[in-house]
C-alpha cells in the first residue's frame, strides 16, 4: 500500500509541475476570466432577456449582462481546462511512454492526471464563480460552481483525447477553441435564436448550461442538468483513458527466440551405428 501511494504521489507531483510550468494557462486563469466576465457586465445592456429554461420549462428574465456573464464563465473555464490538459498531454506524451515502458504502472499515471485535472478544474470553477458573483449574487452559488466544474472536467478530458490523437499543437488548440465557442454560443439566448432547438441537447455542455442557468437565476433543482453533464464527462473520460492507454503501450518489438539449427542427420540406415571413416592414404611416388 505504501508503494502504491508513493508511485501515485510522485506521478501527481510531476503532473502538477507540468501544469504550473504552463505560464500562458496561468495567465488565462488570472486575467482572462475576470476580464471576460467584467466586460460582459459592462458592455451588455442590463435590460431583461427572457428565455425558457429547457431543463425545467420555466421562463426566466435575468438581465442581459448577467446572462452573458454566465455563458462567458462557461466558455472561459472550458477553454482553459481544455487548453491545459491538451498542452500537458501533447508535451508530456513522450515522458509518459518512457515511464510506461520502464514499468511504471499506467493506473498510477492515469489517477495522477485525473487528480491534477480535478484540482485545476476546482480552482478554475471557484474563481469563475467568484468573478461572476462580484457585482450580483447568484441564487445557488454552490450549484453554479458545480456546473462550471463539470463543464471544465468534460473539456479537460477532451483535451486529453486531442492531445493523444492529433499530431500538431495548432490542430488541438483550434479544435478546442472552435468546439467551445460553438458549444456555448449556440446555447446563449442573446446570441443564438436556435437556443431552444432540440439540437442543443447533443452539445457537450448542455447539462452544465442548464444547471448553471437554473442555479444563477432561479431556485429550481439542478440535479437533472448535472446528471446529463456527468454522462458527457463519463464518455469523454472513457475516451481519454482509451487513447492514453493506446499511446503509452509498449512500443518495443516482441523479442524473438533464437532458433537452434537441428543436427545433421546421418546417411546411415536407421538403427545402425555410424561407422567412422578411414583416413585416405596418399599415394607414394
Amino acid at each position: 500500500m505504501r508503494r502504491h501511494w508513493s508511485l501515485f504521489t510522485t506521478a501527481s507531483r510531476y503532473a502538477l509541475i507540468g501544469h504550473a510550468r504552463n505560464r500562458f494557462a496561468m495567465l488565462l486563469v488570472v486575467v482572462y476570466i475576470p476580464v471576460w466576465i467584467g466586460l460582459a457586465y459592462v458592455a451588455i445592456p442590463d435590460r431583461p432577456a427572457p428565455f425558457r429554461l429547457r431543463a425545467t420549462g420555466e421562463v426566466l428574465s435575468p438581465p442581459g449582462n448577467h446572462l452573458t456573464q454566465i455563458t462567458g464563465a462557461l466558455n472561459a473555464v472550458t477553454l482553459i481546462a481544455g487548453f491545459m490538459m491538451f498542452a500537458a498531454t501533447f508535451t508530456g506524451g513522450a515522458f509518459d511512454r518512457r515511464l510506461a515502458m520502464a514499468g511504471y504502472p499506467r493506473y498510477h499515471l492515469v489517477l495522477a492526471k485525473l487528480s491534477a485535472l480535478t484540482l485545476v478544474c476546482t480552482a478554475v470553477a471557484a474563481y469563475a464563480t467568484a468573478a461572476a458573483g462580484f457585482a450580483w449574487s447568484p441564487r445557488q452559488p454552490l450549484m453554479l460552481a458545480a456546473g462550471l466544474f463539470l463543464a471544465a472536467l468534460t473539456y479537460g478530458a477532451l483535451g486529453v483525447v486531442f492531445g493523444s490523437v492529433l499530431r500538431r499543437e495548432v490542430e488541438g488548440m483550434f479544435a478546442i477553441l472552435m468546439i467551445s465557442i460553438l458549444d456555448v454560443a449556440l446555447q446563449n439566448p442573446l446570441s443564438s435564436s436556435g437556443s431552444d432547438s432540440p439540437v442543443v441537447h447533443f452539445l457537450p455542455t448542455y447539462g452544465a448550461v442548464q444547471a448553471s442557468m437554473a442555479a444563477a437565476f432561479s431556485d429550481a433543482p439542478v440535479g437533472e442538468g448535472l446528471a446529463i453533464q456527468a454522462l458527457w464527462l463519463t464518455g469523454a473520460a472513457c475516451a481519454g483513458l482509451l487513447v492514453f492507454r493506446r499511446r503509452t503501450r509498449d512500443a518495443l518489438p516482441p523479442q524473438r527466440t533464437a532458433s537452434v539449427p537441428a543436427p545433421a542427420r546421418s546417411r546411415e540406415a536407421p538403427g545402425r551405428p555410424e561407422t567412422p571413416r578411414r583416413p585416405s592414404r596418399s599415394r607414394q611416388p
